[in-house]
């Protein structure tokens, strides 16, 4: 029997994928827990069109995200921190840090975790943070660190 999966299911296939399955595995499992439904012509015909749209919504937010990385390797960001000698910061700029001063200072909204960091910046002066936007798209936004006044 032809299902189409509604749920990733291990070792079975994942969702949206077109499957043969025996007939007792999808009445007595797959139908029951709602993980799949019977491939017929009507339900593969909304299949090909969910796909399609969800192929449509993937473009949009690709563009939608190269289009922030454009207008966000024009922006600077400076924060303001406390130093000893040499430059080194008494403490770090974060990850978090900078995703504040971005929603704050131009109402960008970025997760942390999107911030690329190998570790927090120590030192004062500029450097380039990579943020991954999108899957394939990554902005190199320019944070400057200065000290504060005593």
């Amino acid at each position: 029997m032809k299902v189409i999966l509604l749920k990733d299911l291990k070792g079975t296939g994942k969702k949206g994928d077109v499957i043969n399955v025996s007939d007792g595995y999808a009445r007595n499992f797959l139908f029951p827990k709602g993980a799949a439904k019977e491939a017929s012509d009507g339900n593969l015909k909304v299949l090909s069109e969910q796909k399609t749209a969800q192929k449509i919504k993937e473009e949009k937010e690709h563009e939608a995200a190269k289009a922030l990385a454009k207008s966000m390797e024009e922006i600077t960001i400076t924060l303001f921190s406390k130093a000893g000698e040499g430059g080194r910061l008494f403490g770090s700029i974060t990850s978090k840090d900078i995703a504040e001063s971005l929603k704050k200072k131009h109402g960008i909204d970025v997760d942390k975790r999107k911030i690329l960091m190998d570790e927090p910046i120590k030192v004062l002066g500029a450097k380039f943070v990579e943020i991954k936007l999108h899957q394939d798209v990554v902005a190199k936004l320019k944070v400057e660190i200065k000290e504060t006044d005593k």
